[in-house]
């Protein structure tokens, strides 16, 4: 279990980004935080790798803390996804994919064979094999994110953890991941991910976290807490949960809900 408990942190010279969070994260669960801008989901992310000790509360994984984790300790438990990333050098897709396995390394060694395997596998999971020779430096937003989960993957972790997964993504890619961060939570990974889109919680998650204003709002199920009334007073705008009939009627889960924005705007004729 990955559990937080009445964590506290704090900028130098500034108020408390984070307030009192808590909750726990299980392996096999999906867990969508959801929040505002500048609410302090990153800061969370960041205390959860100890980029940032927090100054109150305390982080732990199946019992231990984080804070006593070594960073190969910490890197074979949890692989990291982030909002976007700066590649400084002319890598191709399968270094940097490969790079995955670093924490797997004893000191001096090199990837083994078994090592590229895994990045190869990866690599086609995603479908991303056909630009494994491409310069990362070349490749569209969306792309570059693609290979930065490819390399999450390739780590091997137990758990997950993904900044705005799909902000860079077509609608095809977008779909794509959550379909993978699915599957994999269902082979016993543990996923925590931030995102804008609420939809995201009622497709692949089974548990969600409401954070404003550096607390937490609500936790629980998506059902229990994605609705009109939370939303609405998350984002400060009206929203509407609603349940969409799909086209198969046949199934058992014709329905899905759905999340609307209520704007008034002038309709064009």
């Amino acid at each position: 279990m990955l559990e937080f408990s009445h964590v506290k942190y704090h900028y130098k010279k500034g108020p408390d980004v984070l307030k009192d969070v808590s909750f726990s994260l299980d392996k096999g669960d999906c867990l969508c935080l959801l929040g505002p801008n500048g609410t302090g989901k990153t800061t969370l992310l960041k205390c959860l790798f100890h980029y940032y000790e927090p100054d109150a509360g305390e982080i732990t994984l199946d019992g231990k803390r984080i804070r006593d984790f070594n960073a190969k300790e910490r890197a074979k438990e949890l692989a990291y996804v982030a909002q976007s990333t700066r590649i400084a050098f002319p890598y191709t897709v399968r270094e940097m994919v490969l790079m995955g396995r670093t924490a797997h390394l004893s000191f001096g060694s090199s990837y083994s064979e078994k090592d590229r395997e895994i990045a190869e596998k990866v690599m086609e999971r995603l479908e991303i094999s056909f630009m494994a020779e491409k310069c990362v430096q070349n490749l569209s937003g969306g792309e570059c994110q693609m290979v930065m989960i490819a390399r999450a993957l390739a780590q091997q972790a137990k758990y997950l953890v993904l900044d705005e997964p799909t902000a860079a993504l077509d609608y095809s890619n977008q779909i794509k991941i959550l379909k993978i961060l699915w599957e994999l939570s269902e082979d016993g990974y543990g996923i925590l991910m931030t995102t804008h889109f609420p939809d995201h919680a009622f497709l692949v998650c089974n548990k969600t976290l409401l954070m404003k204003h550096g607390k937490v709002s609500a936790f629980g199920t998506p059902d229990e807490v994605v609705n009109s009334e939370n939303l609405t007073r998350l984002y400060d705008t009206p929203v509407n949960v609603a349940r969409a009939i799909l086209s198969d009627k046949t199934k058992e889960d014709a329905e899905e809900k759905v999340c609307i924005p209520i704007m008034k705007v002038r309709k064009k004729k």
